[in-house]
């Protein structure tokens, strides 16, 4: 069950960036759930990663490898978490690292490990290790879609975007595929994402770029409420276009190339919502008229969070009361409440502190009939505002999670 229809894009390859795939049987056979990217000497790798205190071995282990160096190898694997897996779950994942870098003459910290799946149980390392011959044999460049799908999970389809740019006369390319349809909350990152280009930037311009992206857009979804132990947002560029390289944040080149990886991260962060475990609505929380960001923050993480919204959403139920109690609950000192309006969609519905005089339920009800449906909150009480992206919650997503085990 998902939202809308996605098709993947025609992805251009992106030069220096070699992808494999291959079927370790981590999960279920003849399935590729091992998926590598292979990059070249130069290229430069950043990322952010969930602040789950649980967070996986890999997770840990990759944190330490970028501040030893520039990792070429990213391996990553569906269908096991390591996490929660203890000093075991640390062997295994540094196995992996030394298999991987093995194939490539290259050190164990030259490699990124990453895994998804279920929580607690040991990661079969003597499946991966066989299968990495046969991962590495099948590297090229133009496998993206196979990519996307070996790392998906509860996901419905595979989720893909792609922008060219002009960066000092020379035509850029990024690719971005993400997993992502349940446990995903805010807090960096909630899921997995590998945005690969060919632009040539220094590491320090290019981690400034990971985290405001990731910010804006992987930061501003939100499925259940629940912040994965696993997930981490990468961004690897490879340095083969030829424009001039980025050295710092400053530059008009820095500020078009962050622009494009905002859009394929908020394309992707989108598609994730729309994939959520069970979903029937795609969501905007639209909250304005705030006094600070942080306020308007907690009111749509209010609205977001609220089972009982998103049942009624679910239900295509207008219960318009659920949503001013939670903006009322949000933690909103002083709030006015004769000053707050609330839309759905174009229609009014809260004003002057009850129901606005122009709603009728079948107003309300029309809207709620749809898939794509947004919440604007007006605060009144100052200029800033926040976005958020989430969804219904359905008899489906209690059957996925129930039997994900099984």
């Amino acid at each position: 069950m998902a939202v809308g229809e996605y098709p993947f894009p025609d992805m251009p390859p992106i030069a220096g960036v070699n992808i494999g795939v291959a079927a370790a049987g981590i999960k279920k056979a003849d399935r590729n759930d091992l998926l590598l990217f292979a990059l070249p000497e130069g290229a430069t790798v950043a990322g952010v990663f969930t602040q789950n205190a649980f967070c996986a071995a890999p997770i840990k282990i990759c944190r330490e490898h970028l501040q030893q160096g520039q990792p070429r190898l990213l391996v990553i694997n569906s269908g096991n978490a390591n996490a929660c897996t203890g000093g075991e779950g640390r062997a295994n994942a540094l196995a992996v690292c030394d298999q991987v870098a093995r194939e490539y003459s290259l050190a164990q910290t030259d490699v990124l490990p990453f895994s998804t799946g279920v929580i607690g149980e040991p990661l079969p390392v003597g499946k991966i290790n066989a299968a990495v011959p046969a991962l590495v044999q099948s590297a090229a460049e133009s496998q993206w879609q196979a990519a996307a799908r070996a790392i998906m999970t509860t996901d419905t389809r595979p989720k893909g975007a792609t922008r060219q740019v002009e960066l000092d006369g020379v035509t850029v390319t990024i690719n971005g595929i993400a997993k992502g349809a349940g446990m995903i909350n805010p807090n960096m990152a909630t899921m997995l994402g590998f945005i690969a280009t060919d632009a040539a930037i220094d590491q320090a311009p290019l981690q400034a770029l990971v985290r405001e992206a990731a910010g804006l857009s992987f930061n501003r979804i939100t499925i259940d409420g629940d912040t994965s132990t696993n997930d981490a947002c990468m961004v690897m560029a490879s340095g083969q276009a030829g424009n001039t390289r980025i050295v710092d944040t400053q530059s008009p080149a820095y500020q078009t190339l962050k622009a494009a990886i905002g859009e394929v991260c908020t394309e992707l962060a989108q598609m994730i919502v729309a994939d959520g475990e069970g979903a029937t609505k795609f969501v905007t929380v639209d909250v304005n008229g705030g006094a600070s960001h942080d306020e308007c923050l907690k009111v749509a993480y209010a609205v977001a969070h609220s089972p009982l919204i998103k049942t009624a959403l679910f239900a295509s139920d207008p219960n318009w009361g659920r949503i001013v109690a939670a903006i009322g609950y949000a933690g909103v000192e002083n709030l006015d409440d004769t000053a707050v309006r609330v839309h759905l969609n174009d229609v009014l519905i809260v004003e002057n502190g009850g129901r606005a005089a122009s709603y009728t339920e079948e107003q309300g009800q029309s809207v709620m009939n749809g898939e794509r449906i947004t919440i604007h909150i007006d605060l009144g009480r100052g200029n800033c505002s926040e976005l958020l992206w989430t969804t219904d919650l359905s008899y489906e997503y209690v059957r996925i999670n129930a039997d994900y085990r099984t």
